[in-house]
């Protein structure tokens, strides 16, 4: 309780109460007019005290953390080229990769199936889409998760062989990323479309597109995409599922050499007329600077930051630093939010792609004070907004030395999610998404809120007690 007190010892001004736990006593107070300050929490679920204990008195955690957070922050990201998946990733004909966890055909969402089917039908591989259905339940195309590969694809995330690829690099920790080129909103591949529209989009994109692009990224040089993500931060974009001024900075960069380049002048005024016309032309390459962030806290002993949050449209799953490669899942969530046309909560998937990349690496759902008017297009109000950052600090290691959010005094955005202060919280990660239809066909219904299912946290927690060194004998 705060107020100030007299000589007396009396009150000399309305208390301020501050309550954690159950709501009963602040209802009490407030039904006496009392101002309350509520603190989110709750304990921990069952069966994670002990492994909690266990973690957070491993001495390694803290400067682990510490470490991890440092090289989130320093790595860079660089558009260096643009080259199709088979060059750069060693895809084979009959390898498909996939947003999120590990999957199955026959456990695969509608927007996941609906996205295979349109990679069969633009590969070449299947005539019709039952032909590539069959094909794809007869297991006869490989799946993997993009995330295996130091890739990232947005919703369904589905990358094929022929595919043209925007390549990032992270000199600092020498590493590559690389993502897809944005369809646009609406009915596209990755939303689970696969429409003749949509096919032939994607040959467009192949044959006019990422050439161009190549040429065009060679030309300028290095483009450096962090910075972007600095600037767009500044000016109202979150980095998920706001991009505007993003997209505006990556063409202004873009601009001079791809209307110079090798090419038809259609070809060349078309490129940029569905550049310019994307909002989320810089979605495609703010996940990859995110994976790189990401990728350079991996493999720290003792670390319990998040290194990958990402959904299948089935299942969630994200690794840490100290786990490596190993998964921890559970049922994705569907999202909530606004809906496009007639679209509503039934036609929704659960929560589906790699973007969460970017509320991974502190921005996107992290970052939406910056953008208060993202929720126009997720739901929510201005209010939680800011209060959704705020709350994030209260589950990250740290802030963002070069992400800042002007609205909070130009403060850091919250970064390395803690999975320690996740279960002892309960506080979960917030996420901005689009939101695919149920239904392979369908593509967008909408766009919302969501976040992962707590028990991703508690396995990550169990098997990070399980790799806590033996303790010496003696």
């Amino acid at each position: 309780m705060a107020g100030h007190v007299d000589l007396h010892g009396l009150l000399t001004t309305d208390p301020v109460v501050a309550t954690a736990g159950a709501g009963l006593l602040s209802d009490a107070l407030r039904d006496q007019a009392v101002v309350v300050g509520e603190a989110q929490w709750q304990p921990p679920p069952d069966g994670s005290v002990d492994p909690l204990v266990r973690v957070m008195a491993d001495r390694r955690r803290r400067d682990a953390n510490a470490l991890a957070l440092q090289r989130m922050t320093a790595a860079g990201a660089d558009l260096v080229d643009v080259r199709p998946a088979h060059e750069v990733l060693g895809l084979e004909r009959g390898t498909f990769l996939h947003a999120g966890p590990p999957l199955e055909w026959e456990r695969a969402s509608g927007p996941m199936r609906g996205a295979l089917i349109g990679a069969m039908l633009f590969e070449g591989m299947a005539d019709t889409p039952e032909a590539a259905e069959t094909a794809l339940a007869a297991s006869h195309v490989a799946l993997e998760p993009c995330h295996h590969r130091d890739a990232v694809g947005p919703m369904a995330g589905v990358i094929s062989p022929s595919m043209w690829l925007y390549e990032l690099r992270d000199e600092v920790h020498d590493h590559t990323s690389w993502c897809s080129l944005n369809e646009g909103l609406g009915k596209v591949l990755r939303y689970g479309a696969y429409g003749p529209e949509v096919v032939d989009r994607l040959h467009w994109m192949n044959s006019v597109l990422g050439p161009l692009l190549q040429q065009a990224v060679r030309a300028a040089g290095p483009i450096d995409i962090k910075a972007i993500i600095a600037q767009m931060l500044q000016m109202g974009d979150e980095g998920h599922n706001r991009n505007r001024a993003g997209s505006l900075m990556l063409l202004r960069e873009l601009l001079p050499s791809l209307i110079t380049a090798d090419g038809s002048s259609t070809d060349i005024a078309e490129a940029v007329r569905f550049s310019g016309a994307n909002e989320h032309f810089f979605l495609n390459l703010g996940m990859p600077a995110c994976k790189l962030s990401a990728l350079a806290a991996e493999g720290i002993p003792g670390s319990t930051v998040v290194t990958t949050m990402a959904r299948n449209g089935t299942d969630f799953g994200i690794r840490t630093a100290g786990t490596g490669d190993r998964w921890f899942t559970g049922p994705a969530n569907t999202p909530e939010g606004l809906f496009l046309g007639s679209y509503g909560p039934d036609d929704a998937n659960p929560d589906i792609g790699d973007s969460a990349i970017t509320e991974t690496a502190g921005i996107g759902g992290f970052a939406m004070a910056a953008a208060p008017a993202i929720v126009k297009f997720v739901g929510g109000d201005v209010p939680f907004a800011l209060r959704t950052t705020r709350t994030m600090y209260d589950i990250t290691v740290g802030e963002h030395t070069a992400y800042q959010v002007p609205i909070l005094e130009f403060r850091g955005t919250p970064t390395a999610i803690d999975v320690t202060a996740v279960v002892r919280t309960g506080i979960l990660p917030q996420i901005n998404t689009g939101m695919a239809g149920r239904v392979a066909g369908t593509g967008q219904v909408g766009a919302g809120l969501v976040t992962p299912p707590a028990q991703c946290f508690t396995q990550a927690l169990d098997a990070l007690a399980d790799a806590l060194p033996t303790p010496a004998a003696g």
